[in-house]
C-alpha cells in the first residue's frame, strides 16, 4: 500500500461574475489521481498557473477539494466530512512554502516559530528540552544553534527557507508538499536546498512531493515526475524515463528548454499561443490549441491518461498512436 493515495481530486474556485450573471467556476484541478510510496520524492512540474500549487494545499488541508479522495497510510482526510480524520493527521504532513520571507511570522523569533510545532510533536517535553530539539533542528538544516534568538529579518533568504524545512522536520512528519522551494533563492543557493532535502528523505525516510516549474531541477531530485498542464496530468513516468523517452508534445517543450551544452539532439520547442483560461477552458484535449499535432479528435474528445509502457503513462492521441 503507497503512503499517499489521490483519486480523481478536483478543485474548483467560485468566481463571482456579477448579479444577474451566472456563477462560474476555474477548474484549477481537474481529475487528478496519483500514488507517493514511503521514502520517495515525487516531482510535479508544469508552467505557472497549471494548479500545481492548488495541488499541494489540497494535499495538506489548505483547500477543500471539490471532490476526490485522498488517503494517508489508508486513512480518508479529504473533505469536510473527514475533518476528524484530518486533525488526528494533521503531524503526518508538513508544507515548505514557496516564499521564505512571507512564510514566517516576523515577530516571533526562530526558537518561537519552532516551538509552535514542538509543544504538539514533544508532548511532555519542558521548554528546556524543546530548545534543545530546536537546536538540533537547525543544526539538521545547517544553521547554527545560536541563532534560535534571532528573528525572520536577521536572515537572508536561503537561511529562512532552511528555517521553514527545519520547522517542517519538527512534527516528524511522513510526507512533506515542498511547493516551488528554490523558485525565490539565486541560483548558487538552489543547489544546496534540493541537495538538503534529499539528503534529509535518505536519512529520514520521509516522502516529499517536490513541486516546480524548472523541469531540470525536479530532474535532479525526483524518482518519478508529474507533468501538468491546465489542471490535468497528462504525462506520468520515472525521471529517466521521461526525459529519454517522453510522449506528450507538452512535455517535450518543457525538456527543450532546458539548458543543455550539447544541442544536437535537437533545439529549442517554442509553443505557439497563450495557455488558455482555466474559466473556459477548450473542449476535447485541453492542450490542442498549442499543440503541433492536434487533429479534430483533440478538440472535440479529451485523452485519458493511459499507459504506454510499465510506469510511464499519457494522456495523448498521438502519443497513443507511436
Amino acid at each position: 500500500m503507497a503512503l499517499l493515495e489521490v483519486q480523481h481530486l478536483c478543485v474548483d474556485y467560485p468566481v463571482r461574475g456579477g448579479l444577474f450573471r451566472k456563477k462560474k467556476f476555474l477548474h484549477a484541478v481537474n481529475d487528478v489521481s496519483f500514488f507517493l510510496e514511503e521514502g520517495e520524492t515525487l516531482g510535479l512540474v508544469g508552467e505557472s498557473g497549471c494548479g500545481k500549487s492548488t495541488l499541494g494545499r489540497t494535499l495538506v488541508g489548505l483547500i477543500e477539494p471539490a471532490s476526490g479522495s485522498i488517503k494517508l497510510e489508508g486513512r480518508e482526510f479529504a473533505g469536510r466530512e473527514n475533518r476528524a480524520a484530518r486533525r488526528a493527521l494533521c503531524g503526518k504532513y508538513q508544507m515548505i512554502f514557496q516564499d521564505p520571507y512571507g512564510s514566517l511570522n516576523p515577530r516571533l523569533t526562530i526558537f518561537e516559530t519552532l516551538d509552535e510545532i514542538l509543544r504538539r510533536s514533544e508532548k511532555g517535553a519542558d521548554k528546556n528540552q524543546r530548545r534543545a530539539k530546536a537546536a538540533e533542528l537547525l543544526k539538521r538544516v545547517g544553521l547554527d544553534a545560536q541563532l534560535l534568538d534571532r528573528y525572520p529579518h536577521q536572515f537572508s533568504g536561503g537561511q529562512r527557507q532552511r528555517i521553514g524545512i527545519a520547522r517542517s522536520l519538527a512534527a516528524h512528519p511522513a510526507f512533506i508538499v515542498a511547493d516551488e522551494p528554490v523558485s525565490a533563492l539565486d541560483v548558487s543557493v538552489q543547489a544546496s536546498i534540493v541537495n538538503l532535502l534529499d539528503d534529509i528523505r535518505r536519512e529520514t525516510g520521509t516522502s516529499f512531493l517536490f513541486i516546480a516549474h524548472d523541469l531540470a531541477v525536479v530532474e535532479h531530485i525526483s524518482s518519478r515526475i508529474l507533468v501538468m498542464y491546465l489542471g490535468n496530468v497528462v504525462e506520468s513516468a520515472h525521471s529517466h524515463e521521461l526525459i529519454a523517452h517522453c510522449r506528450h508534445p507538452y512535455t517535450e517543450a518543457l525538456i527543450s528548454a532546458i539548458p543543455r551544452v550539447d544541442r544536437s539532439k535537437g533545439g529549442r520547442i517554442v509553443l505557439q499561443g497563450d495557455v488558455p483560461s482555466p474559466l473556459e477552458p477548450p473542449q476535447g484535449c485541453p492542450f490542442h490549441p498549442r499543440c503541433p499535432y492536434a487533429t479534430e479528435r483533440c478538440k472535440m474528445e479529451k485523452p485519458q491518461l493511459t499507459e504506454v509502457s510499465p510506469g510511464h503513462a499519457v494522456a495523448c492521441f498521438h502519443a497513443l498512436q507511436k
